[in-house]
């Protein structure tokens, strides 16, 4: 997937917006930014996803109503974590422990809130199999790393949004194209 799958334009068609935003919506007080009727959310879930290698640690982005987007299904659930435990976790960065390492069945998670500038995305949960929270803690610094791209991943998305709505939000209610005139042609006129 390249970085224009997740723009809200159709760049097949010229550019132009896929479908109109509701009408009166501010995407700086939006808790979660709307583009094409995806939540900010799962944009980001997409996005990074779309990077993890296939031997990687199993990422769960998770938004604040409870919903979870986890990067492999089939392996999230032979971790049988259950809703409980990450409602627990949540709590605790909500709390303001973060990032939270813990271990739950053979298997070290890490969690820590995702948000940007504007909005509270969440929470993003990294479990790593046949982890202990000790060895966990020795590569720390790559896991916090590996939080910061992910946080910096949702600024991105988030920006391409606004500037998205920003666009739309335009008299003629979508983007406007600027010619670029030449020397000459400015002196003929």
């Amino acid at each position: 997937m390249d970085i224009y799958e997740s723009l809200p334009f159709d760049f097949a068609q010229g550019g132009e917006p896929v479908e109109p935003c509701s009408p009166g919506f501010d995407p700086v007080r939006s808790k979660t930014s709307i583009s094409n009727g995806v939540k900010l959310t799962e944009q980001i879930a997409r996005q990074i996803f779309e990077v993890l290698s296939e031997r990687g640690p199993v990422i769960v982005i998770m938004d604040s109503e409870g919903n979870n987007w986890p990067s492999d299904p089939e392996e999230f659930a032979k971790l049988n974590i259950s809703e409980s435990f990450l409602k627990e976790v949540c709590a605790k960065i909500d709390d303001g422990a973060e990032p939270v390492v813990t271990e739950v069945n053979d298997c070290s998670v890490i969690a820590a809130q995702l948000a940007t500038e504007h909005s509270n995305c969440g929470y993003v949960i990294i479990a790593l199999p046949q982890y202990s929270p000790e060895s966990t803690l020795v590569n720390i610094d790559l896991i916090e790393m590996l939080l910061n791209q992910i946080g910096l991943i949702a600024k991105l998305i988030e920006k391409n949004n606004l500037l998205y709505e920003v666009l739309l939000g335009s008299p003629y209610g979508q983007m406007k194209h600027y010619r670029v005139c030449g020397q000459s042609e400015i002196a003929l006129n």
